[in-house]
């Protein structure tokens, strides 16, 4: 899926893109959201493919008369998921880090990413059998604490909810949760060279016997088989 030719969004597509999911309903994911849901499908140990995470973004089944926005959208989350995963590629060579999409509130102008968590939480639960390495570990699981910090702080449940005092540094919060975003990417690249190593189709091999030129051809007519079958053959 990766086109490393792929430019990335400029804010006018990103624009387009944000009134595209709009325009599938409440259940559609926000950019936002859909930037965070990426971030955890790509840092993952397993590739999951489009036809799987589309209908998460879109909120489910796309509609005839929507199918024309489904078409363009698509193309639009296909390059941002390239950006993503290029800038994220990136850090396991260089001091480098991917930078969000996040909104700024319209009354305060602050970017809260809580949406940006909501999605990568989303993006975890499409395969979370295979972040168990990261979450039964309980040192290398608080990379996820700045994620759950923000996707918890408005939760129904008083008891899940994060506490306030946590966010008198917002801006510290989403620091260290780009932060450990790159040590996320880092700690499963090993899991996902095993996987695509897993999952690449397996070699064709040979299935009959090898016939030397001066043997006797095959197809029985007693000729020799570089005068026979074998004299159009390449070498």
């Amino acid at each position: 899926m990766k086109d490393h030719n792929a430019k990335p969004l400029t804010e006018r597509e990103l624009d387009r893109l944000e009134a595209l999911l709009d325009s599938f309903g409440d259940e559609a994911m926000t950019l936002e959201m859909v930037d965070g849901f990426f971030a955890a499908l790509i840092c993952g140990p397993e590739l999951v493919p489009p036809h799987e995470w589309l209908p998460a973004v879109l909120g489910g089944t796309v509609a005839p008369a929507n199918e024309k926005n489904a078409e363009t959208t698509l193309q639009l989350l296909i390059r941002h998921w390239n950006t993503i995963a290029d800038d994220l590629e990136v850090t396991l060579h260089e001091d480098a880090v991917y930078l969000p999409v996040l909104s700024l509130d319209e009354e305060d102008g602050i970017a809260h990413a809580n949406e940006w968590a909501e999605g990568f939480m989303a993006g975890i639960e499409m395969r979370h059998e295979s972040w168990n390495a990261l979450l039964d570990d309980d040192e290398q699981a608080e990379a996820l604490l700045p994620v759950l910090l923000l996707y918890h702080e408005d939760d129904p449940d008083p008891e899940l909810r994060s506490d306030p005092e946590a966010f008198e540094d917002r801006d510290t919060i989403i620091q260290e949760m780009i932060a450990e975003l790159t040590y996320i990417y880092r700690y499963f690249e090993p899991h996902r060279k095993e996987n695509a190593m897993r999952d690449a189709p397996a070699p064709i091999r040979r299935t009959s016997e090898k016939v030397g030129r001066n043997e006797p051809c095959p197809c029985g007519n007693g000729r020799k088989y570089k005068h026979c079958c074998g004299a159009n053959v390449s070498t």
